[in-house]
């Protein structure tokens, strides 16, 4: 909501560029929300044993992964899809583009909530890991905002598609990517 609040005030209160650029607005709150809990997905559990423990007990890291994915969606994803609805109004988007960007942010926030775990696990442990996240993450993150923003558009079904190929793959590599990245950081 503080992203839609914000957007009207930077560039001006002409309803139409709203439209324009609201979809993005709206992606960029959601690659906010990804991101903002990002070195508390994977650090406290690596450094109190946590993760440890688990693999003891004969659970994989991929499915410590997989996990840490669905339960981070679940912290954003569903209030980000709900508040989408009145943020849609702050910047002009009319009803068809906002349903398309519903349906936009329904594919692409799981996408990004793996990429937020994976990037996580990989920077668990290192100083200043969050900063380095936000590196890591972003140009990862560029293809899904694209299609995801171009989606919104009356001419949206192939940046779905395009967006739905690309969250496909990060969701499917995501719990992989995180299992080797805490294996490696318990050597």
């Amino acid at each position: 909501m503080l992203v839609a609040t914000i957007v009207p005030f930077a560039v001006g209160p002409d309803a139409q560029l709203l439209g324009r650029i609201g979809g993005g607005a709206l992606w960029i709150a959601a690659l906010t929300a990804a991101l903002l809990p990002i070195e508390r997905l994977v650090e406290p559990d690596r450094a109190d044993g946590v993760l440890d423990q688990l693999a003891l007990a004969g659970v994989t890291e991929e499915t410590i992964g997989a996990t840490k994915i669905v339960a981070h969606w679940l912290t954003f994803g569903p209030l980000l899809l709900l508040a989408a609805i009145p943020a849609s109004i702050m910047v002009a988007i009319d009803g068809d583009s906002l349903l398309r960007c519903l349906v936009a942010l329904a594919i692409g926030t799981p996408a990004l909530a793996a990429l937020s775990v994976a990037v996580a696990a990989l920077t668990a442990g290192l100083p200043r890991a969050g900063a380095l996240a936000g590196l890591l993450m972003l140009p990862l993150a560029v293809p899904l905002l694209i299609f995801g923003a171009a989606a919104t558009g009356a001419d949206s079904g192939s940046a779905l598609k395009l967006e739905a190929a690309v969250a496909m793959l990060l969701v499917a590599g995501a719990p992989f990517v995180t299992g080797a990245a805490i294996r490696a950081a318990r050597t």
